[in-house]
């Protein structure tokens, strides 16, 4: 089941995709899922990213070939960071290049979308406490990222966290295809199976240090390749059973 999140431009709401139509939820889906008799034509809405997360958790150097490329050191346990909510932005729309970065790279993830609230789960259960995958572009303004020596500006500017198109709920994340093109290029591959820390662990493991909440996204790291977006490119995340989440690169107006 693939959920969205759209507006009509007065409302906003959820519903899951049927077809070429959105059929609607009675219910916000982190209340349980409850199909309304309504569709919409997707081409009359606009899609929002597919949920609102209170915090975005990131995960550093969870792909050993990205920790090579980059000379970090392969960590023996989940290396975790922060992105603002405020940085979220969705499908189509613009990631904005910051006046103060001089390179802005792309790196694409497969993100998993909580369903209820996680606080010290087990790893054998914490499959309970996931409502779905998405896609998710940790965007990273890298040159602010090596004068810096941590991540938070480089990775929390508005607009340097797409997320979507939709939340899939009936998939297995342990081997899937992800692939990152700009203006069309491939410039990441890899399969989910490489991750170094897999996502029942990364769940279980970032529980134990703060409550994960309804609608909150890990962002499980990203493999080799990255590189430089410049205004005017349009950058692709697509991963196997969920689909494309698409954004263009743009000067501040």
């Amino acid at each position: 089941m693939k959920i969205v999140r759209f507006t009509n431009g007065f409302t906003i709401q959820y519903g899951v995709i049927d077809g070429d139509m959105i059929q609607g939820l009675a219910l916000p889906p982190f209340e349980g899922i409850r199909l309304a008799n309504h569709y919409y034509r997707p081409t009359d809405m606009r899609i929002l990213p597919p949920c609102e997360p209170s915090k975005i958790v990131a995960l550093g150097v969870n792909y050993r070939s990205h920790g090579e490329e980059m000379s970090h050191r392969i960590p023996t346990e989940p290396l975790i960071f922060l992105k603002p909510p405020t940085a979220v932005i969705g499908h189509e729309d613009k990631i904005i290049y910051p006046p103060s970065s001089q390179r802005v790279d792309y790196e694409g993830e497969l993100g998993v979308v909580i369903g209820k609230t996680a606080h010290n789960v087990p790893k054998e259960k914490a499959n309970n406490y996931i409502l779905g995958y998405t896609c998710l572009n940790d965007v990273t303004a890298r040159d602010l990222q090596a004068v810096d020596k941590q991540w938070t500006r480089a990775k929390g500017f508005d607009t340097f966290a797409p997320i979507g198109p939709c939340i899939e709920t009936e998939l297995d994340p342990s081997d899937l295809a992800l692939e990152t093109r700009l203006n069309g290029e491939i410039k990441q591959k890899t399969r989910t199976s490489e991750l170094l820390f897999p996502v029942p662990e990364l769940v279980s493991f970032i529980s134990h240090v703060m409550t994960l909440l309804p609608g909150d996204v890990i962002a499980t790291g990203t493999t080799s390749g990255i590189g430089p977006m410049q205004p005017g490119d349009i950058v692709e995340v697509e991963i196997e059973g969920i689909g494309t989440l698409r954004n263009y690169v743009a000067k501040p107006e």
